[in-house]
Parts: C-alpha cells; structure tokens; sequence
C-alpha cells in the first residue's frame, strides 16, 4: 500500500507539471496586458514629456513586480531570425507587431531601428512649440501610434506618406520634425530593401535559464502566492481565500448532508425491494434528480424570500449570507447567516443526494445478487448485518469514486447557485474573474481544481483499500 501510494504521488508531480504548463500556456495565449490592465493612465495620451517617462517606469516597475521582464520559459527554440531579447518589449501589443514585422523580413536590426525611430518622432512632439495646438499633436501623435502598430507595407506606406505630407504643410512641423521623419522613412526603407527572410529557416535554440516567468510563476503558486489581481490590483491569495471559507463551509456541509441521507435511504430501499418505501423513494429521488438546480433555486428566490405571492410565503430571508451590523451580537449573526444558508444548501443538496442514493440502491441490488449474500442469509445470519456489514461494505467502491468526483467541487463551488443566491464564494469569483477577464484568478483557481481532483483520486484509492482488505495495489494486480 505504502509502495503504491508513493508511486502515485510520484506520478502526480508530472501531471501537475503538464497542466501548469498548459494553464500557463492559456494564460500567454490571452489577448490581456495586464501592464495596460494595470495601469490606467495608460489610456491616456502624455502631454508633457514628464508624463510619457512616468508611464513608461510605470510600465517596468509593474513588468518587474509581475516578472514580466524575463523570458517566457527556461528555453526557447525558434528561428534565427528572433531575436533572444524579444521578451524586453514589454507591451504584448508592440511585441506581438515586432514578431510579425520579423516574420516577413527577418532583418531584427533594421527592424529595431525603424521602430526606434518612430518612438523618436513621438518624443520629438514634446519639442513642438506651443503655438502649436494640441490638437494638432495629438492627430500627428496618433498618426505616428498607428503606423506603429501596422506590419503590412500598404497600410504602412500608406501612413508615412500621409504623415510625412502633414508635416510638410506646416511650416512649424516641418521644422521640427523633418530630420526625425527622414529617419523613420529611411528606416523603413532598409527594412525592406535590406530583408533576410533566409533566417527563417534557420533553427535556433536559446537557454535562458531558470530566472524566466514560469519558473517565477510556478514557484510562487506553489509557496501560495498566486499574483495580483489584473482588476483591483489585490493579491489573489487573499481574494480566493475569502471565496473559500463560504465555498467550503456550504458544500462540506453539503456533502455531508448528502451522504448521511442518501446512503440509508438507499441501502433500505434496496433492502425492501418493490416495498412501498422502495417505490416512493425511487419516485422522490428520481423527481429531484430532474430538476435543474437554478430552476429550482430561482422558484425558492421568487416564492419563498418575498411577499409578493403573500405574506406567507415570505418565510426566509433574502439572497445573501447576512448582514453585518456591528451592534450584531456573533449570536445574532449566527443566526442571520444559517438563516440564509438554508435555501442555498438544499439546493446544493437535494440533487447530490438524489443521485448518490440512486447508486447506492443500485449497487446494494447488485451486491444482493451474489453467492456469499445466499450463503450468509442460509447460515441464519440477522438480516440487519446481512446488509450493513456484508452488503453494504461490498458497494462502497461507487460511492468512494462519486466521492473522488464530488472532492474537488468543495474547492470550485457552484457558480450557478452562488450568482443565483449572492454568495461570495469560488464559483462567484470564478464566474466574475472570467466576466472581467482577470486571468490571474482564473488560472489559479483552475490550478488548485486540477491539485484537489488529484488529491480527491488519491484519497479515493486509499478509501478502495479501507473498504475492503482484499484489494491490492501491487504490480502482480
């Protein structure tokens, strides 16, 4: 057993190290930049030369903070033509355009250079005279930011030659911007008459070793610092942790509850097969079992929380999990926050019992038709431990899987039944992280889903052995 188990546990480290490959993978693959996610005033066009430096160390000290500054992974293997520095362009946007501008060309330098010239440009309008307008600047200034970001010849061409022509009408413009304009448009022109799309198709590797973003990402998660948050800005651990007291606290309950229901219920009926109670609790659990879970919590909301279909009918309070009055005594906000958790919780419940004793019954039939059943009701065994210890312990295995399953959930929540009753709990922020696009909590709550099934597949293996001694997990097996 002991053998076993830490082979397990020695199997799982690459499993978790391929599914933290691939949540880190998505997280790359995002459109976000949580440098703009993260810094506001980045919407906003610098007027002063001041603004535009104070934006961009705002951009590295973020980048710093995030590890943002370092390469993506331990290596990298690509064409000659990438640069091994890529990673230094901070804004996903202008890296993304450098890639794609490297992908017909494949000359990095002129490429570099020809970008270069253009934030030259831009720093250059800071130069202008004030009896230029602002007006004026800003059109020059988002002439200059849109060719920055094209990579096609036409559209490039295209701007250039309308900017260079802006320029060339004013005289004021042309005066201070000429030199610089020069550059750009022979910059450019080297990119392309100076183009080596040879190194595309030479191969190259790159060892960057282990100061690079995923060693930095996985090392922290794994030491419980899961980020910062892309939308507030607060570090997630705190946000997961306030969302797991209430997802835990309502489904162990839960689950609890449902175990300690279904399995008598199911092993009885099983037991007093076609019976009355057999019939009716079938029929029950198999009602219960179809009702969708936000059909049923909508209903409890509408007619049970309000007096709008009578004064009776408002028997429990409203969504929420209570209010927090500080003249409260932690009696009365006991009190108020049972008092909301009662809906909620049958409504986590009533399906999962359902199913659960469903299997059970089921299971218990099966057990019912075997030999040692026959063999121990001839010997004159009681009918009560013909069930429960013969019967019954031989039809855990479906239970111990559906617990293996259910494990994670209590880590996850219920998105549905935690929006629907305005519960602060996993689902809720899982639900709002993916609405906002915070991919920070996302990946870490999808990371410690994926860390709870494999704990919940271990703890069920161990569960197999409990149950029944005979099983074995030797390699002869």
């Amino acid at each position: 057993m002991l053998t076993y188990l830490l082979k397990r546990i020695l199997l799982f480290i690459p499993t978790l190290l391929i599914i933290s490959l691939v949540a880190f993978a998505m997280s790359k693959a995002t459109d976000d930049d949580p440098l703009i996610r993260l810094n506001p005033q980045a919407n906003n066009m610098p007027s002063f030369r001041n603004d535009a430096l104070y934006q961009k160390r705002a951009f590295q000290k973020t980048a710093q903070e995030l590890n943002l500054n370092k390469p993506t992974f331990y290596f990298n293997f690509t064409a000659a033509a990438y640069p091994d520095t890529l990673y230094r362009i901070l804004l996903k946007n202008d890296r993304s355009i450098a890639k794609k501008l490297i992908s017909q060309y494949g000359n990095w330098n002129y490429i570099t250079t020809y970008q270069h010239q253009l934030d030259r440009l831009v720093d250059k309008l800071f130069d202008l005279p004030d009896q230029v307008k602002r007006t004026t600047k800003n059109k020059i200034r988002n002439d200059i930011l849109t060719t920055k970001v094209s990579y096609k010849d036409k559209r490039i061409q295209s701007f250039l030659s309308g900017l260079d022509s802006k320029i060339r009408q004013d005289s004021v413009l042309n005066q201070y911007l000429r030199n610089e304009m020069d550059a750009v448009a022979t910059s450019y022109q080297n990119v392309k008459s100076k183009a080596t799309p040879s190194k595309l198709w030479v191969p190259s590797f790159r060892w960057y070793g282990f100061d690079n973003q995923y060693h930095h990402w996985i090392t922290s998660f794994l030491t419980g610092n899961f980020g910062i948050s892309y939308v507030d800005g607060r570090p997630v651990t705190s946000k997961i942790k306030s969302a797991l007291s209430w997802t835990l606290m309502f489904n162990l309950i839960s689950i609890f509850l449902a175990y300690l229901i279904s399995i008598p219920l199911g092993v009885v009926a099983a037991a007093k097969k076609n019976s009355t109670f057999d019939k009716t609790s079938t029929l029950i659990t198999f009602l219960l079992f179809s009702l969708p879970s936000f059909w049923v919590a909508t209903m409890l909301v509408m007619f049970f929380t309000t007096p709008e279909y009578g004064s009776w009918t408002n028997i429990f309070p409203s969504i929420g999990i209570g209010k927090n009055y500080g003249n409260q005594s932690s009696w009365e906000q006991f009190w108020d926050v049972a008092a909301h958790m009662i809906l909620p919780l049958f409504c986590l419940t009533y399906s999962a019992l359902a199913f659960i004793s469903r299997q059970v019954r089921g299971g218990m039939l099966d057990i019912f038709q075997q030999d040692f059943i026959r063999t121990a009701k001839a010997k004159g065994v009681s009918e009560k431990k013909v069930v429960w210890k013969h019967a019954f312990r031989n039809s855990l295995f479906p239970i111990i899987t559906m617990f293996a399953a259910v494990f994670p959930a209590t880590l996850a929540g219920s998105v549905v039944i935690e929006i629907i009753f305005q519960i602060p709990g996993m689902g809720r922020l899982a639900f709002d992280a993916i609405m906002n696009e915070d991919w920070s909590v996302v990946f870490s709550v999808l990371m410690l889903a994926a860390i709870l099934t494999i704990i919940g597949n271990l703890v069920a293996d161990m569960l197999y052995a409990l149950a029944d001694p005979r099983v074995t997990f030797s390699s002869k097996n």
